[in-house]
């Protein structure tokens, strides 16, 4: 599998995404419409380890801790796996703490001592929370520091706060897909490859919409937050966009998933894809070998600009 440098570590071209692991506000079953237990999600774990996929993103906020919780049962006494979390600010309650002691429940879920990737979720008060990070990363209880949904100000922001101490900002988590590019448009990903910041991408197939297992006659489960997203008239707007998928595809022996993924890792981005399934990681094993041509990506591109679509969750502030 072709790897990325992070840093002083190596770490696969594609990150593994568990928000839909577990139930319970912002679980699985409220966002996705699943209900997956730990042995649903055993054989996952162990077919994606052995396959070399080893990081793993997770948060306290996926489920209230259940996301965590499940993830921390496979990872307990396991030295070769590496930790993505995150603090999500409106968990903070008054605390000024907050930062140390929501890392801390985490890290007892997840059965760490350490979060590999630890990140400020969203940009309530950069200032405030980026500079908590501080103590955690000097005592190495948080050993890459990362900022989601931030703008480039606000990742410049958060980037000074660190260097002030003679850290280090390492990754930007970011919406980032062919039908949402607000991160590139910004300069954001450009920002992240001149300070060697890796840019992690989430929702790359959309929550589903660009896999082509759901149309405008088979929508997304119905009373989900995809389900509302992307409604039967917003996934008949993406059909030309999954027709040329699908043709690029044809030549790579490759579905409309694994095309999605290969043009993520193509723009230089490791993208988060969420499995739930064993055959999500014969999709992505796939998906890590594909090398789409400039021409295959402008054709993509293009054909996504054409759908006028672009779907922002209601957590997510624009960009520019």
């Amino acid at each position: 599998m072709r790897m990325v440098k992070m840093q002083s570590i190596n770490i696969p071209s594609i990150a593994l995404g568990t928000w839909s692991w577990g139930t319970g506000a912002s679980g699985g079953d409220a966002i996705f419409g699943n209900h997956l237990s730990q042995e649903d999600l055993k054989p996952v774990f162990e077919a994606a380890m052995n396959a070399g996929f080893n990081l793993w993103d997770t948060a306290a906020v996926y489920g209230m801790g259940a996301s965590e919780s499940i993830l921390g049962s496979f990872t307990n006494n396991r030295n070769d796996v590496l930790i993505s979390a995150k603090f999500t600010p409106q968990m903070a309650g008054g605390s000024d703490n907050a930062v140390e002691e929501l890392l801390a429940g985490s890290l007892s879920r997840l059965g760490a001592d350490h979060a590999d990737i630890y990140w400020i979720h969203n940009p309530a008060d950069v200032t405030r929370w980026t500079s908590k990070l501080i103590p955690l990363m000097k005592s190495g209880k948080i050993k890459y520091a990362g900022v989601s949904n931030h703008n480039l100000e606000e990742i410049k922001l958060a980037a000074s706060i660190l260097a002030e101490e003679g850290l280090k900002l390492s990754a930007v988590q970011n919406h980032y897909s062919l039908v949402y590019r607000s991160s590139e448009e910004a300069g954001i990903i450009d920002y992240c490859k001149e300070n060697d910041i890796v840019f992690f991408s989430y929702m790359v197939l959309e929550q589903g919409a660009l896999t082509d297992k759901y149309n405008a006659k088979q929508p997304l489960p119905s009373g989900t937050r995809r389900g509302e997203a992307f409604n039967s008239e917003t996934l008949g707007k993406l059909e030309s966009l999954i027709h040329v998928m699908r043709n690029i595809g044809s030549k790579y022996n490759a579905s409309t998933a694994q095309i999605a993924t290969a043009w993520s890792i193509a723009k230089g981005t490791v993208p988060i894809i969420g499995v739930t399934k064993l055959n999500h990681i014969e999709d992505l094993i796939k998906a890590a070998e594909v090398e789409l041509t400039l021409d295959e990506i402008r054709e993509l591109e293009t054909a996504a600009k054409e759908t006028k679509v672009e779907v922002r969750g209601s957590w997510e502030n624009p960009m520019h």
